[in-house]
């Protein structure tokens, strides 16, 4: 399958500039196999070592600063002798050995002929922590789960193809139409996790597919339980398990006394922090005013939880595949349909979403910041796309680009776009 993160690290390896590189991002979101299809395509050879089945790799960093002489120690334990640009060093699970994730100082300032990658599971946590890694001497990569457009590419070529030829001036004729929202549909029940994407490929059994799913929920809730640093892992818990909770919420807004009755912020903010920092919630705030900069305006007491893959999200909602493919008018397809485009439109920006919530009774779903402009941007989960909100925003502030989403075709309005849900991902390049 192929993954937009490949472009990357093909700039990376022809960057005179490059650093040690790090992919951090939630378990299972393909760190691994990125690395080693990057390798075997690109590379001679590939050295890959794995800190947590080989514990004994950790003495080489602990007692060696030297990055010219853990190159050599590495070689000698593969039995080949290591040559820089030719080939690739990997380090997996370096979350197990922090001396490791350290060393990349030194290969950045003393050893930068070689080109080392290093990723891990919950790796966010520790890089949230100033003294865990060196500060600008690495280049940092999120790997998230795979977008719509990649689903796409991965399930059916042809029709990718013709998503890819979709321009702003032409309507998506309506047997394209119909085939691009059935999978959009399928991607909301697939979700973006790399092994139900291949399961789905391979079988096209949704059972199967849910089986992971479960399986992947249940390998995160044991990573919660087994953490035994400062944060409190039953906090951890309770936060992950109220995420469905809180999005079914009329206006999405995270409650702390939806965990636990009575909770307060200070009982559990550093529960999300951790779990934002792990890749496995992405957490969207209110904005004061919808100006630029945004993050100027950001209220930090006030915002909506989501989580970073909509088929997890679908299933921890305990979601029919029958409702999403169907009846699509279900309460919880809102948020499902949210989630969504978050997780599309998250990557296309600098600055990250917003929403903005100015009372009670009126909501923009999320605000980017596209250089100096604001986008508004609704989201519309059918073909029911009366706002209130929405277009007492575009009457007020009457911006430059306003963006909703639905299940409509391609439509340019009085003072905004509509684009249907499965174009999110080519938001940008489509205004």
């Amino acid at each position: 399958m192929k993954r937009k993160a490949m472009q990357y690290f093909l700039e990376w390896k022809t960057n005179e500039d490059r650093k040690p590189l790090v992919l951090k991002g939630a378990r299972q979101v393909g760190k691994t196999w990125l690395m080693k299809e990057f390798g075997r395509s690109y590379y001679e050879e590939t050295f890959y070592f794995n800190f947590d089945e080989e514990s004994e790799l950790k003495s080489i960093f602990e007692i060696n600063k030297d990055p010219h002489r853990i190159v050599e120690l590495l070689g000698l334990l593969r039995g080949k002798k290591i040559l820089p640009g030719k080939h690739l060093i990997l380090l997996d699970e370096v979350q197990e050995c922090p001396e490791a994730l350290n060393s990349l100082k030194y290969f950045c300032e003393n050893a930068g002929e070689y080109h080392v990658i290093s990723a891990g599971s919950l790796l966010g946590t520790l890089l949230a922590k100033p003294k865990s890694y060196p500060v600008g001497k690495v280049n940092l990569l999120s790997i998230d789960p795979m977008t719509f457009d990649e689903f796409l590419d991965a399930t059916d070529e042809g029709l990718y193809s013709f998503y890819m030829s979709v321009t702003s001036g032409r309507q998506v004729e309506e047997i394209f139409h119909r085939k691009l929202l059935e999978a959009y549909k399928y991607y909301l029940i697939i979700g973006g996790m790399p092994e139900c994407v291949a399961s789905w490929i391979q079988m096209k059994d949704p059972a199967k597919v849910e089986t992971l799913q479960r399986e992947i929920i249940s390998l995160y809730e044991h990573d919660f339980s087994k953490y035994n640093g400062k944060v409190n892992s039953g906090r951890i818990l309770m936060v992950f398990r109220s995420i469905v909770s809180q999005l079914a919420r009329s206006n999405g807004k995270f409650m702390y006394g939806v965990v636990k009755e009575g909770a307060r912020a200070r009982e559990f903010e550093e529960a999300i922090e951790w779990l934002v920092s792990a890749g496995m919630i992405l957490r969207v705030f209110n904005v004061a005013k919808p100006e630029c900069p945004l993050t100027a305006y950001e209220q930090l007491s006030h915002f909506k939880l989501y989580l970073f893959d909509v088929g997890l999200l679908k299933q921890m909602a305990g979601v029919t595949n029958e409702s999403i493919l169907i009846k699509t008018d279900f309460p919880f397809m809102g948020s499902l349909t949210e989630n969504y485009v978050l997780q599309q439109i998250r990557g296309l920006y600098p600055v990250t979403p917003k929403y903005y919530a100015p009372t009670s009774t009126r909501e923009i779903d999320f605000v980017v910041q596209d250089e100096t402009v604001i986008v508004p941007i609704e989201v519309k989960a059918g073909g029911n796309v009366a706002s209130a909100s929405f277009k007492e925003y575009v009457s007020k502030y009457h911006p430059a680009k306003a963006i909703r989403f639905s299940t409509l075709g391609i439509q340019k309005n009085d003072g905004f776009m509509n684009l249907p849900l499965y174009l999110a991902g080519r938001m940008r390049e489509l205004m």
